[in-house]
């Protein structure tokens, strides 16, 4: 458990570290929390002293947070699991070829606001993470952690995702697990396990969930969109 009571930030408008984060943060949130607060994670003591950069984040002892929870595993583990499981990766148009003829459900697992806006046809949404709610001294702190980087509108784990989706899948239910980029398992030079995204962390908690026809959208719903296959928007109310 990690210890968290006050928090002071600092951070420099000139900074170039600053502004490169701020913008790398707006691309992949939940990268940017670990990064900021990971380490904050693997203190226990109350009178434990966080500080990140002489104009950064300083966070000073108490309050509790947690133990992990499976989607905050590390990415290896995922990794290994989805590749026992024998979950696959499939193109865009693979994907509605599956939806249209085998009864595939695209599951989107983006906010849903983003759902909102476009999706595909048929696809139901149930949202990963979701908007920071509470307003413990663990979620000020989380708070603060993506304001340093430039982001007002921090995310959390959804601790409804799995009750949610079940509600609306079964077990044997065929599902193609889909967000905004789509992540890979493939290794490459540059990242030898590839890389990690909501719709892979969905697809691990499915699967470690004992659901056993889990595909995941490869290149994401920015592929599918750009693809212009059948999409849909929904109105404000």
């Amino acid at each position: 458990m990690a210890s968290l009571t006050s928090i002071t930030l600092h951070q420099s408008s000139s900074s170039p570290l600053g502004s490169l984060a701020s913008k790398h943060c707006h691309h992949n949130q939940n990268s940017c929390w670990h990064t900021a607060v990971g380490s904050v994670r693997s203190s226990s003591s109350a009178s434990t002293r966080q500080q990140f950069s002489s104009q950064g984040l300083r966070i000073r002892s108490a309050a509790t947070k947690q133990a992990k929870t499976p989607a905050e595993e590390d990415w290896k583990t995922k990794r290994e699991l989805l590749l026992q499981k024998k979950v696959r990766s499939v193109d865009v148009k693979e994907a509605l070829r599956l939806q249209k003829e085998n009864n595939f459900v695209i599951l989107d697992v983006r906010p849903e606001a983003e759902f909102r806006e476009a999706h595909p046809a048929g696809a139901i949404n149930v949202q990963i993470y979701r908007l920071i709610k509470e307003w413990t001294a663990w979620d000020i702190a989380r708070r603060a952690a993506f304001a340093f980087f430039g982001i007002f509108a921090g995310t959390e784990e959804n601790p409804e995702f799995m009750s949610s989706v079940e509600s609306q899948l079964d077990k044997k239910a065929k599902i193609i697990v889909a967000c905004a980029a789509g992540g890979t398992m493939k290794p490459t030079q540059n990242l030898p396990e590839g890389q990690q995204s909501r719709s892979l962390i969905a697809a691990y908690l499915l699967v470690l969930n004992g659901y056993t026809n889990v595909f995941h959208l490869d290149g994401g719903l920015y592929a599918w969109f750009k693809e212009e296959l059948p999409s849909v928007a929904e109105e404000e109310e």
